[in-house]
């Protein structure tokens, strides 16, 4: 194997996560007697962390309303990660086949690097069985997050690794920016929270339907 370490994303790369954010997003604006939205809303709205998707969902739309004040942005927020936490890993799942990747490169240091807070990714990681798997784990409340480069050379450091020898898996355009600023491969999954972007765009080293597409990719 070409690589000294694999960099995981988490959201839409490992784990399907909309269906918790969804039943938190609607019991949080039930709170707040606002109307509900649809599923289809929240995996539109997900991708850009909670901050974003509790103004997406407030207002109704991908553009925030302008009239929203930080009163209430606020009072969502706290009524959201009341919520996700009490649903967390009880309706998201791994995606198929993540496991069976996992174990394959079972021999090979992995980090997780995640915009997700740390309350949430540990108990995440937990609820779904994979937390054995990474020796590292940066979350979006320990620093900068993607698409800075310094989460993922963060966690390559704590790896003992050479960015340059290190690969990043991921489903967005944070995580390729965040690659390519730390001088970094990328491979992209064109399933996942990306708003339909094409992440060709970016030029990742690899592009994969499937996540069982990554062991062949990469073994090369």
């Amino acid at each position: 194997m070409k690589y000294q370490a694999l960099i995981f994303d988490l959201d839409g790369t490992l784990v399907d996560s909309v269906p918790d954010m969804y039943m938190a997003v609607n019991l949080m604006l039930t709170d707040l007697a606002r109307p509900v939205i649809t599923h289809a809303m929240v995996s539109q709205f997900v991708g850009n962390g909670i901050d974003k998707l509790v103004v997406r969902a407030l207002s109704g739309d991908m553009e925030p309303n302008p009239l929203l004040t930080e009163q209430e942005i606020s009072r969502a927020n706290k009524l959201f990660c009341n919520h996700y936490l009490a649903v967390l890993g009880q309706y998201s799942q791994l995606y198929p086949h993540v496991e069976t990747v996992l174990a394959a490169f079972a021999t090979t240091p992995k980090a997780l690097v995640t915009n997700k807070a740390r309350c949430f990714t540990e108990a995440l990681l937990q609820q779904l069985g994979i937390a054995s798997h990474f020796q590292v784990v940066v979350c979006g409340d320990d620093g900068e997050k993607k698409p800075s480069p310094q989460p993922l050379l963060k966690a390559c450091q704590q790896l003992g690794a050479d960015p340059s020898q290190c690969l990043m898996i991921g489903d967005s355009k944070s995580d390729l920016l965040a690659a390519q600023a730390a001088a970094m491969d990328a491979l992209a999954l064109t399933r996942g929270y990306h708003q339909g972007e094409d992440l060709r765009q970016y030029n990742p080293q690899y592009l994969c339907d499937q996540f069982l597409d990554i062991i062949t990719a990469i073994n090369r």
